[in-house]
């Protein structure tokens, strides 16, 4: 009978596994490179190493962390791959399907073009030689990608990221769910059988007994969990609470995969943008901001202040109101008090004060002024026009 190494993995000191580790990953990457060609060894960008206890969601939420992170592969279910015909194969010669079988065909599922720039892995890693060959994979990318940087093939070998996400819920909530999860699936396969339309879904043993349903959350305890909370000092680490209703749950999917540049750009190219302020840098006190600047504007320039504020009274609202239903309006002025730099920055803050978001293009035209009858040269001036755009929530129309 076909058996995995799992167990005997287990039994093995730390320094043994690492070991077994070196030697699998040196055999399945020797092998591969020998296969292709070193420059082809070309892995995913972005790799999302999922686990989660039984019935905390991962197949309601892969999609979803998939559309966060921008990955249009399928994701790749470890436990999928182990069924494939060569598998299926290999244990009916009776042959085990150990740490270096399941290293061996997923690098080989990853190097297929449709995951280079990301995949989501579900179920890898579950034992420590396979947290090994992950760490190991990763310095091998780390390591090509420098080979590679000054060479026409260097846009084939980025920079590697890792993330570790782990779906959890509690013992109890994760039986619950399992046996949920199987009366359900009872009741599927009754009606497709008694009406013959849809499919019939497969029974698992766990989801119908208490002991199996609590034997398999104990296995993703002392297994799963465990290997994936040992990267959590070298990969980016995000915990979910999936007990909590799923829009919750996607909410704090959605915080923690959200695009952080100092985590996923190479170092080199973030130190040349990090010189600009992010828009949260700039949004987070602008209220308080706009505030200050309002009050030194009334207090350091009364008379200008009250000439802008009378401006917009006067010239500008009057052409804003009748488009209070599209909130769009364009003004032009040529009045000479924007031509001071101060008064235009009052204009924009107090259009922003009344909740109005204003924008300003100076245009400057040359205007015929007079005619030289000596030379017939053309003297012109210089007319400048201020356009200014102003932007509002615009009014609803109930209709019907």
């Amino acid at each position: 009978m076909a058996v995995s190494n799992t167990e005997t993995s287990l039994k093995k000191s730390p320094d043994l596994e690492v070991k077994d580790a070196q030697l699998i990953f040196n055999s399945v990457w020797e092998t591969l490179e020998a296969e292709r060609g070193r420059e082809k060894m070309r892995f995913p960008k972005e790799l999302i190493l999922l686990g989660g206890a039984p019935g905390s969601g991962k197949g309601t939420n892969t999609a979803y962390i998939c559309k966060v992170r921008d990955i249009s592969a399928e994701p790749i279910v470890v436990s999928a791959l182990l069924d494939t015909p060569e598998m299926q194969a290999l244990k009916a010669e009776g042959h085990m399907v150990g740490d270096r079988e399941v290293v061996d065909i997923l690098f080989r599922k990853m190097l297929t073009t449709e995951y280079r720039e990301g995949v989501v892995l579900d179920g890898f890693p579950r034992t420590t030689v396979q947290v090994e060959c992950i760490k190991m994979l990763y310095d091998k990318m780390v390591s090509l990608r420098r080979e590679f940087e000054s060479t026409p093939l260097k846009v084939h070998f980025k920079q590697p990221i890792y993330h570790i996400m782990v779906l959890f819920v509690d013992e109890a909530e994760s039986i619950a769910r399992q046996l949920k999860r199987g009366r359900e699936i009872i009741a599927h396969n009754e009606e497709v059988k008694r009406t013959g339309n849809g499919t019939i879904l497969e029974e698992r043993p766990t989801d119908h007994s208490e002991d199996l349903a609590r034997n398999r959350y104990r296995t993703f305890k002392e297994q799963t969990y465990d290997a994936l909370l040992s990267l959590k000092q070298i990969f980016h680490y995000h915990f979910i609470n999936a007990q909590l209703p799923l829009d919750a749950v996607q909410s704090n999917i959605l915080q923690e995969m959200e695009y952080q540049s100092s985590l996923e750009l190479d170092p080199r190219t973030y130190d040349v943008l990090r010189v600009l302020p992010e828009a949260a840098d700039i949004t987070n006190h602008a209220r308080r901001d706009l505030v200050y600047r309002l009050d030194r504007y009334n207090l350091e320039h009364p008379e200008l202040f009250r000439d802008v504020v009378e401006m917009i009274d006067s010239k500008i609202m009057s052409i804003i109101k009748p488009h209070a239903i599209s909130g769009r309006a364009h003004v032009n002025t040529e009045d000479s008090l924007l031509s001071k730099p101060k008064a235009l920055a009052m204009l924009i803050d107090v259009f922003s004060e009344r909740g109005f978001f204003a924008c300003v293009d100076i245009h400057l035209m040359e205007v015929p002024n007079r005619v030289d009858l000596n030379t017939g040269k053309i003297e012109c001036r210089e007319k400048k026009v201020f356009r200014i755009t102003v932007h509002f929530k615009g009014s609803e129309i109930r209709r019907g």
